[in-house]
Parts: structure tokens; C-alpha cells; sequence
């Protein structure tokens, strides 16, 4: 028998023997990333961009130049001027960003973001290997801030590609890329959110991440624990223009359908209901007679759209989607958008506090493919695209085209005219159609400098710009 002193020692003995050996009070061991970083880090590239933009200050205020960063930003959307110091208020200026990408097609093809590469003049790539490659834009999607570039180089090693649908909420991911010009910056961390939806980019359902991402990471790749791309870095929740805690990637699904769209097409085709949403707010959901607020209430139509042909009216709720759920007036856009065009689509929608479902077949959201653009490029250098009605009212014009493609080099470029803006008038001509302003632009002498009237994002602007029959 075991004296009681001694039983009680041999009793702590054993349990400080078991909690040493026992694996379930082992300390969790933090993943390593060294075999990820060194398989995939000769596929991550950086990117640099120039820019030649006149030398205007008045330009230079209404069309870009330093501009103030908003909440939610693009976090390479500024432009870096080099200095000029003393130089007149005109000329050429160069102006350089940084990015990163990575290689998802051993014959030279680049992911990266849209906003690295826009409205650049010239694209240089450089690969792990050190070689600086100058790429070709094949495309790119502003709608989801995804651009292809193709270098002309073969046998490049390339990233495996994961599946973004299998993602969950605190699972480890990576990111690669060159924030401040660092090349192969590695940062770590988990996954906060997923199909988080962002002011003005309502198409995208982004994974929200706690890894640290800055300027020049934008286009990079990230990863999960296996070494596959899961998304691209893209934006990040800022007030100071760095990294504070909140960073956003785009779905590599997602990237994958825009690339192979931009690749095979040039553009990206996306499901177009023709109406104009907006959030249900409890107070509207109680006068409905909703549990819940929840959907996308109509509160107007594009009078020749599908959701109008279909029977929509302005009032209806939208609830549903073939099935899936619209919890919020932002989810509705990415829902439609990811319908091919074509296709049909069952919305449960609330009606007079009664439940119905129609059938609507889905338009396609108007784009500048291969027979959609109009206007002269040898002219003005531009390609344009007719506004709806709805769009009219929205910014408070009469009549215009949205100006969907710009030449770098042609006479519009020089007079800052950019993509997104809507053309209202040529030498006081009201612009009414693609049709019309081409019509106008064959009429119009050469040699000749036409005051142009613009709307910016809501806001009108006058331009000079000089006709020429040189392009």
C-alpha cells in the first residue's frame, strides 16, 4: 500500500507527465510558408507603367494629377509626376507607377489588375530571372479590375490555380508582390470575409484579408497553404493611403471567366436586368410588410430592358435569384451580371405583399465588343458607346455617348479626353448617337480646333480639341 503522502506526488507526477506527452496541450505550430515562396516566387512579376499626359495645371486638377484618396481606393490609383521644377505649364510629362502580377500561361500571359496598366503608354515587365520584357495589353475589365498582358516569351514557369468557392473564413493565405518597388515581398495572414461586396464594384464578391498589402502589391498573387492563387490583391480600406489591417482581393474564379473572356473576345460580356435598385431599408421593409429588410427594391425601369419586357415594375422587391438569395440591393448586380446574356432567369420578387415569380431573359450590359463601337479612331482616336435613358437622367443630360476606348496618341488623348467620359457636344452639335457623331465627324472641315463639352462622373467640363486628317 502506498503511503497517502506519496500517492498524492505519484498522482501530480503522472498528470505533468501526460499534459507534456499529451499532443492535444501541444502548442500550435504557425504555418510555414518558405516551400510556397520558393516554388511559386519565379511566376510573380513586377510592373511598371509610363504615362505621357500634357503638362496643364487647370488639366491636371479636373483630370487627375494628385488626387485625394478616397476611403475606398484603388491602392496604386495615383500617379507619381516626376519633377519638373521650373518647367512650363505645358508640355509632355512622364508619369510611372508600379504593380505586381504573376504568370498564368507559359507563353507569356500576365494577370495583373485593370488600374496598374490604365491609360498606360508603355508596359515593362520584369520577371524573376531579372529580364525586363515590354508587354502588350490584351485586355482589360474595369468593371473587375482585371487585365491580361502578353509578353513575347515561352517555357515561363507559371502558378497553379486554386479554387476561390472553397475559401473559408480564418484559413491561412500568402501574397507575393512588390509593395514600394520591393520586389517578392512576402506577407501572411488569414481570411477575414468572403463575398464582401465594395462601394463601386458591385460586380465582384471580394475575399476580405488581414494580410498586409500597400502600394505596388496591387496585380499580385494570393495564395492558400497549397501554393495556389486564390485571388488578386486589388484594393485596400485606407484613410492614410497605407496598409490599415483591411485588404481585398478578387476571386481567381472570377479573374479566370474575365481573362479567358478578354483573351478570346477583347471584352467581357455580363447579364443586364435594365433597372435602377436601391437598398431596403428597415423602414421600407415595415411598409412592405417584411420581416426583414433584405432584396433590391426597383425604383425604376429602362423602358425597352428585359426586367421591363418581362413585366418588373418600379416598387417590386427582388428577393431571389435562381434560388439564391439577394440579401442585399448589392448582391443583385453580381448575381445578373454573372448570367450569360441570353439565359433566363426566375427572380422572386414581393409584390403588393404578395410573393410571385417571373421569368426574365437577361439583356447584355452595353459594351464595346468587336461590332459595338462607332465614331472615326482616325479622326479623334475614340470608340463609343450610346448612354441609356436611365444613365441620361442619372447625370443630368440631355444626350451624349460614353467614350469606351481612347488612342493614346490620337487628337482626344491630347485634348485629356479619357475613358468613362461622356461626350455631350462637338462645336455646340449636340451628340445624339454613335451614329450621329460619326456622321458629324465625316462632315466636319480638317485643320479646325472645336470647343468639345464633356461630363465627368456628373460634372461638366470644356475642352479644346483640333481635328486633323493625319490620326
Amino acid at each position: 500500500m502506498i503511503p497517502k503522502h506519496r500517492s498524492s506526488s505519484w498522482l501530480i507526477s503522472l498528470a505533468l507527465l501526460l499534459m507534456v506527452a499529451t499532443p492535444a496541450f501541444a502548442e500550435p505550430q504557425l504555418p510555414d510558408f518558405t516551400e510556397l515562396v520558393d516554388k511559386a516566387a519565379p511566376a510573380v512579376v513586377n510592373i511598371s507603367t509610363t504615362r505621357d499626359v500634357e503638362r496643364r495645371m487647370t488639366s491636371s486638377r479636373q483630370f487627375g494629377g494628385q488626387e485625394v484618396p478616397e476611403i475606398f481606393r484603388h491602392f496604386f490609383g495615383d500617379r507619381f509626376p516626376m519633377p519638373h521644377g521650373g518647367a512650363p505649364d505645358h508640355g509632355e510629362e512622364p508619369r510611372r507607377s508600379l504593380g505586381s502580377g504573376f504568370i498564368f500561361d507559359e507563353n507569356g500571359y500576365i494577370m495583373t489588375n485593370a488600374h496598374v496598366v490604365k491609360d498606360a503608354d508603355k508596359i515593362l515587365v520584369l520577371l524573376n530571372d531579372r529580364r525586363e520584357l515590354e508587354a502588350e495589353l490584351v485586355g482589360a475589365d474595369e468593371k473587375s479590375d482585371v487585365a491580361v498582358l502578353k509578353v513575347e516569351a515561352n517555357n515561363l514557369p507559371t502558378l497553379d490555380l486554386g479554387e476561390s468557392t472553397d475559401l473559408k473564413v480564418g484559413q491561412w493565405v500568402a501574397a507575393i508582390g512588390s509593395p514600394f518597388g520591393f520586389d517578392h515581398s512576402v506577407t501572411s495572414g488569414i481570411i477575414s470575409a468572403i463575398n464582401r461586396t465594395l462601394p463601386q464594384d458591385v460586380y465582384v464578391p471580394f475575399i476580405q484579408t488581414d494580410v498586409a498589402i500597400n502600394p505596388g502589391n496591387s496585380g499580385g498573387p494570393l495564395f492558400n497553404l497549397d501554393g495556389e492563387v486564390v485571388g488578386i490583391n486589388s484594393q485596400i480600406l485606407t484613410r492614410s493611403g497605407g496598409y490599415m489591417g483591411l485588404s481585398f482581393a478578387i476571386p481567381i474564379d472570377v479573374a479566370m471567366d474575365v481573362a479567358t473572356q478578354l483573351r478570346e473576345d477583347g471584352y467581357v460580356s455580363r447579364g443586364w436586368l435594365g433597372v435602377s435598385i436601391q437598398p431596403v431599408s428597415k423602414d421600407l421593409a415595415e411598409s412592405f410588410g417584411m420581416e426583414q429588410a433584405e432584396g433590391a427594391l426597383i425604383a425604376e425601369l429602362e423602358p425597352s430592358g428585359p426586367a421591363a419586357d418581362s413585366g418588373l415594375q418600379a416598387g417590386d422587391v427582388i428577393l431571389e435569384v435562381n434560388g439564391q438569395e439577394v440579401d442585399h440591393s448589392t448582391t443583385l448586380p453580381r448575381l445578373v451580371g454573372e448570367t450569360a446574356p441570353g439565359e433566363d432567369v426566375e427572380l422572386s420578387i414581393l409584390r403588393d405583399g404578395q410573393n410571385e415569380t417571373i421569368t426574365v431573359e437577361v439583356g447584355e450590359w452595353p459594351n464595346v465588343g468587336p461590332n459595338q463601337s462607332a465614331g472615326d479612331p482616325l479622326r479623334l482616336g475614340i470608340a463609343v458607346q450610346p448612354l441609356s435613358d436611365m444613365e441620361k437622367r442619372r447625370l443630368g443630360i440631355d444626350n451624349g455617348v460614353r467614350i469606351a476606348r481612347v488612342d493614346p496618341t490620337g487628337h482626344a488623348a491630347a485634348a485629356g479626353i479619357r475613358p468613362g467620359d461622356v461626350l455631350v457636344s462637338i462645336g455646340q452639335q449636340p451628340i445624339e448617337s454613335p451614329e450621329q457623331l460619326k456622321e458629324m465627324l465625316t462632315n466636319l472641315p480638317d485643320d479646325q480646333t472645336l470647343p468639345v463639352l464633356l461630363n465627368r462622373e456628373g460634372r461638366a467640363y470644356f475642352v479644346a480639341m483640333r481635328l486633323g486628317n493625319d490620326g
